[in-house]
């Protein structure tokens, strides 16, 4: 599975993870509480994140800044 690109839904308590391949298809959905989302993309090769803009994208991005190639 090789994963070009996520979108991450924040929330206060889940969080909402749509990753896509290369041509755009999507590979995964999922939802996660804070502390499993931060193990899942601990684990997740370097790709492009993007997040909404709004507070907790200020607890969330620079938690994954580390992991990515661009953080949009």
């Amino acid at each position: 599975m090789n994963i070009a690109s996520i979108g991450i839904d924040l929330g206060k308590t889940t969080f909402h993870l749509v990753a896509l391949g290369e041509r755009n298809k999507i590979l995964l959905r999922k939802k996660f509480s804070r502390s499993q989302l931060l193990a899942y993309t601990a684990n997740l090769p370097a790709s492009l994140i993007g997040l909404e803009a709004c507070a907790g994208a200020h607890f969330v991005g620079p938690r994954c800044a580390n992991r990515v190639t661009r953080c949009g």
